[in-house]
């Protein structure tokens, strides 16, 4: 037959269970706690690695945009420098022939090296057009000098072809305009054909089939260029 606990043992009793309840409270509430620390510890490594990795993506965007910045800066200010350099030197070029267009004139002062010029041109003329007749155009105050080199041309012609003769005629209907620097021109084929032989003209021409030389005497060769034209 049990007997009957006391009031100490039964609060002995109560007392070892509220102790036992307390440790298994206590010992939970480590284990949540150190639970929750491990949690908190991966989900701000976690954040963290988030964040760095957010970081080192901003960076290396603003870095690659700062590059291209740069790139674009070098480039255009390249580009402005080659523009501002190829304009200096197109000014150049024209000044330079301006200064040949305006002293043409001065080879028609000398009236005997200016004949034989103009001998020249005709006989240019009468070569490419190998006619029986052709016509020559010259400005009105060359007329005299033009009409002597006619008849040099016609005896150089006559005796490099062979004794072959050709008709030179003085087109004074048609004569150059008053801007024209001298020279003449060399018509045939019944008026159809001429060839321009006047000093603008062959300036012209220079300054088209010369200007790579040209260039190149005064800046030096371009190296980057495929064609020399």
């Amino acid at each position: 037959m049990a007997h009957a606990m006391s009031d100490d043992q039964v609060a002995g009793e109560l007392k070892k269970m509220t102790a036992f309840i307390r440790q298994e409270a206590l010992e939970k509430a480590k284990e949540i706690q150190i639970k929750a620390d491990e949690e908190f510890a991966i989900e701000k490594s976690k954040l963290v690695r988030q964040e760095t990795s957010s970081i080192d993506s901003q960076y290396e965007k603003k870095f690659k945009q700062a590059g291209m910045s740069q790139q674009i800066t070098r480039s255009t200010l390249a580009n402005k420098t080659r523009i501002k350099v190829l304009s200096a030197r197109q000014e150049l070029l024209d000044d330079l022939f301006e200064k040949a267009r305006s002293k043409l004139v001065d080879h028609t002062k000398d009236k005997g090296k200016y004949q034989e010029l103009c001998k020249n041109l005709i006989l240019e003329g009468l070569y490419a057009l190998n006619e029986d007749k052709v016509a020559v155009r010259a400005r009105k105050e060359d007329y005299d000098v033009v009409k002597k080199a006619m008849e040099d041309a016609k005896e150089e012609y006559k005796k490099s072809m062979g004794g072959r003769e050709v008709q030179v005629e003085l087109d004074e209907k048609n004569p150059q305009s008053e801007g024209c620097s001298g020279g003449v021109s060399v018509v045939g084929g019944g008026g159809r054909i001429d060839i321009n032989n006047t000093l603008d003209e062959r300036l012209r021409l220079l300054e088209t089939d010369a200007l790579p030389m040209v260039r190149a005497s005064l800046f030096g060769r371009n190296e980057n260029r495929r064609f020399q034209d």
